[in-house]
């Protein structure tokens, strides 16, 4: 018997809310913890993984992890010193209200299409073919990315295809939670966050995600033992970013300098292990001034704080010309348009509207700003959340479709996760980049892998059909099928 814990979330949030208001004496932090539990709440999955409230929940970070930070140590930040960073954390909040009602909105609109229908077979691809698959996309993933921009029209579309190796490694690890091997868990684990710490970005960050929504598959919160999981996952989530902060910089120095370096990959692990060490023998007092900008990074409120104060006392609202440029950008795909301009910087905004300078292209970096900050110039309060409403209306229909169409519950499960999770997990991305990457992930990562869910589907139907009959006969259950989705 499944039982929904959703009335009971309900009073776990207002709860959460109310004792955090009085034990810190911030009723800011109270309605941070209230809107974090209404999340949690009201983005349960039918099917599949909790990814949006997941990535609902790095957002929620990106807005409330300084205030908690602060209250906590007693430690001040650029934000709190430097900004009204409480009246950002409050738009913020807003920002976070609208993707719920958005998500929720759209997820509902779903079901006027009436329930899906047919046979829907539990997995597409055996466990040997789906392990030689990820293996096979893992080896690939470089060439296929390095090769994309001699291509610049098919640029983003073959990017957003390497995306789909997420997508296998997600179906990995869900079959070796779901069989309980855990010490092959681990070692997939370890081996995606080399891969990943070794390269220029934080790419151990995703495979640390999908082993959590993997796990949370299987999650029982009435089990101490997942619980203490969950904790410890998290805590090694946040000491490895802190770890990453504190030496990339000499890390990407070196990886931008040394060509022979940039290609020797144990070279690059034996940089980042004695880094790493050295790192975690550091002074207290260095420690926590590391922690400190690990926090500030996370806590992406800062610019658009600094923009809030600006805007309009000192620059006028926009009226929508930024979001007009980013759908004008967005749908003037290079392939039709090759000679469409680069995307500006983020960098310049920030300089415009935030009153600061900050490094931008010719320093090779671009300071995010991001669309909660874009909607506040555009529109102002409360406008700006109706742009943000109907996206994300959008994005929980799209959602919710993937999984509908799909016939393979595998499949559609695992690409409607690695979709979800890249469209929403990030505060500080701007409208351009937000519509412009789900655009593309829906139409060439989400259109290829539903092909070929309808051709192994169609080869493979009259097999599935016998196999519905057969477990239809209650002493043989040969293949699991889902039911319809309601």
């Amino acid at each position: 018997m499944v039982v929904d814990v959703r009335p009971y979330m309900i009073k776990v949030a207002f709860l959460a809310g109310g004792v955090g208001w009085l034990v810190s004496g911030d009723w800011l932090i109270g309605a941070c913890l209230l809107v974090l539990g209404l999340g949690w709440m009201i983005l349960q999955p039918d099917e599949g993984p909790p990814v949006i409230a997941l990535a609902f929940s790095m957002q929620w970070v990106s807005v409330c992890v300084g205030l908690f930070y602060v209250a906590l140590t007693d430690r001040p930040l650029d934000a709190t010193i430097h900004s009204d960073y409480r009246t950002m954390v409050m738009i913020g909040l807003g920002c976070l209200l609208a993707m719920i009602a958005g998500l929720s909105v759209g997820h509902r609109l779903l079901r006027l299409i009436g329930p899906a229908t047919g046979l829907r077979p539990a997995n597409a691809l055996a466990f040997k073919t789906l392990v030689a698959s990820y293996a096979v996309g893992t080896l690939c993933v470089g060439a296929i990315q390095n090769a994309a921009w001699d291509y610049p029209g098919f640029a983003q579309g073959i990017l957003a295809l390497s995306y789909l190796r997420l997508g296998l490694l997600y179906l990995v690890f869900r079959r070796l939670v779901g069989r309980r091997e855990w010490h092959f868990v681990a070692g997939l684990l370890g081996l995606e966050i080399v891969l990943g710490i070794t390269g220029y970005y934080a790419g151990f960050r995703e495979p640390l995600i999908m082993v959590a929504l993997a796990f949370f598959e299987v999650f029982d919160h009435r089990n101490v033992r997942h619980w203490i999981t969950v904790s410890a996952l998290v805590a090694f989530m946040a000491v490895l970013g802190a770890a990453w902060i504190a030496v990339r910089v000499e890390y990407r120095a070196r990886f931008n300098r040394d060509e022979q370096f940039t290609s020797n990959r144990w070279a690059r692990i034996d940089l980042l292990k004695a880094s790493i060490i050295d790192w975690a023998g550091q002074s207290q007092t260095a420690m926590l001034h590391d922690i400190d900008a690990f926090v500030e990074r996370m806590w992406t409120i800062y610019y658009p704080a600094l923009a809030v104060s600006r805007v309009p006392s000192v620059l006028p609202h926009t009226d929508g010309k930024l979001m007009t440029e980013s759908l004008e950008y967005v749908f003037a795909p290079r392939l039709f348009f090759p000679d469409k301009p680069e995307i500006k910087s983020d960098s310049e905004m920030v300089r415009k509207y935030s009153g600061i300078w900050v490094a931008g292209q010719d320093q090779q970096t671009d300071i995010a700003f991001g669309y909660a900050a874009e909607s506040y110039i555009d529109f102002g309060v409360p406008m700006m959340f109706v742009p943000m409403f109907i996206w994300w209306v959008f994005v929980g229909f799209a959602i919710g479709f993937i999984l509908r169409v799909f016939r393979h519950r595998d499949l559609a499960v695992s690409v409607s996760t690695v979709i979800a999770w890249l469209s929403i997990y990030l505060f500080e991305r701007s409208w351009a980049k937000t519509i412009g990457l789900t655009g593309t992930l829906l139409i060439y990562a989400g259109g290829l892998s539903l092909l070929l869910d309808r051709l192994w589907y169609e080869k493979s139907q009259h097999l599935y059909a016998m196999d519905s009959l057969e477990a239809s006969e209650p002493s043989e259950t040969p293949l699991q099928l889902w039911p319809d989705s309601k």
